[in-house]
């Protein structure tokens, strides 16, 4: 047995070295042997180091992610950080709680309520298999505030690695669990394919398992600052969680201090900020025409796009919106302000055909967080491309 490799640069050469070796398609117990016999064991950074380095020098991120199963399972209980204190995953209702506590609930449906049944085929396990991946399916809103609530953060500190393989693995399970899905709902589907196909995704579920407590959870719990599990607090609620909410909240008792990401000149917004001028390009740049007019009845803006539906001369700003229609209608547009004004609605819709084009007419009630009424935005679009669509376009065509 050879002496054990300490040297973090001569270890990262040769990690590089045997996963190159493993996509040459070097056996997994020989890789297994290697492994033990150079380094006995290997900790979380290393893992997240390697996988960057690999990305950095050209591997394509499809190669890792196609054998990050065989990684895994190479690395697998020689983890050295895998039990360091993680205080934060301690805390009632706190994400990395919230998620690891997830984790432990998406094994036990799997022990409890689809292995029993796998490889029987009387019709109670097949209804028993048919209700388990039912409930697995939700497995996707965990890896949806994974990869939108965390991977933002390691994104930040330059760890792209983590998020491309994962995300990338994240999508092909979901994909296999829509198609054993279908395969039980295919009644002249051979139960035997149904079999096979159910372990395969149970096994690559449990996988994603073990990588995320193992791998991604120490890894968050070192960078993320307080500010970011508040943001992914935050945010947890609207995406979802696996098969139901938690039963327990967490109440921050610090001072959150919003991390300021406005730069001198900048629109600050809910969600972000903009340049005058990108917002003005964005509002240009829609496939649809937008007017508003203020709460004392006055057309404040309009957008410019390429493809007008009605024209609008700059003259009309400052314009009282019941000079802007014919006298014929005018009554139709002060009824639907003085609706929005009195809150008795909030939207309106109008269409119409108008020459080759079928236009949609939206006016909204524009209120602030209060519900005070700002104004009114008429938004027109032809949707006559929209209703021609049909079918699938998953690609981009040259």
């Amino acid at each position: 047995m050879s002496e054990l490799i300490n040297n973090s640069k001569v270890r990262q050469d040769k990690l590089k070295e045997l996963i190159k070796k493993i996509h040459g398609g070097m056996p997994l117990e020989e890789a297994k042997k290697l492994f033990k016999t150079d380094f006995e064991s290997i900790s979380t950074d290393e893992i997240v180091a390697l996988e960057q380095t690999l990305i950095d020098e050209g591997m394509k991120v499809e190669e890792i992610q196609s054998l990050c199963d065989v990684h895994a399972a190479v690395f697998d209980q020689s983890i050295t950080d895998i039990h360091k204190p993680k205080d934060i995953t301690k805390i009632p209702g706190h994400p990395a709680k919230v998620f690891s506590d997830e984790n432990k609930q998406i094994l036990k449906l799997i022990e409890s309520e689809l292995e029993p049944y796998l490889d029987k085929n009387d019709t109670t396990s097949y209804l028993m298999k048919r209700i388990g991946i039912d409930r697995l399916m939700n497995v996707s809103k965990h890896y949806a505030r994974k990869e939108y609530l965390f991977f933002p953060s390691l994104e930040k500190k330059g760890i792209d690695a983590i998020p491309k393989v994962m995300w990338g693995v994240d999508d092909e399970i979901r994909a296999d669990l829509k198609n054993v899905q279908a395969m039980l709902n295919d009644k002249e589907e051979d139960l035997n394919r149904i079999n096979k196909a159910l372990k395969a995704v149970i096994e690559r579920v449990k996988d994603m398992v073990i990588k995320e407590e193992n791998i991604l959870l120490p890894k968050l719990v070192d960078i993320m600052s307080f500010y970011d599990w508040v943001m992914a607090d935050q945010g947890s609620d609207e995406i979802g969680y696996f098969l139901e909410k938690p039963k327990e909240s967490w109440k921050a008792e610090e001072k959150v201090e919003t991390e300021d990401k406005t730069f001198k000149g900048e629109v600050s917004l809910d969600a972000g900020a903009l340049k005058p001028e990108e917002v003005n390009a964005i509002f240009n740049t829609l496939p649809l025409d937008m007017t508003f007019v203020d709460k004392d009845g006055y057309v404040k803006y309009f957008t410019q796009g390429k493809e007008r539906i009605f024209e609008r001369p700059k003259t009309v700003i400052g314009r009282h919106v019941s000079l802007c229609h014919p006298p014929k209608s005018v009554h139709i547009v002060e009824e639907i302000i003085e609706s929005f004004k009195s809150g008795k609605k909030d939207v309106e819709d109008f269409y119409i055909n108008l020459k080759n084009m079928y236009v949609l007419i939206r006016y909204y009630a524009i209120r602030n967080s209060e519900g005070e009424y700002l104004g009114t935005l008429e938004i027109t679009q032809d949707i006559a491309p929209i209703q021609a669509i049909s079918g699938e376009k998953r690609l981009v065509f040259k």
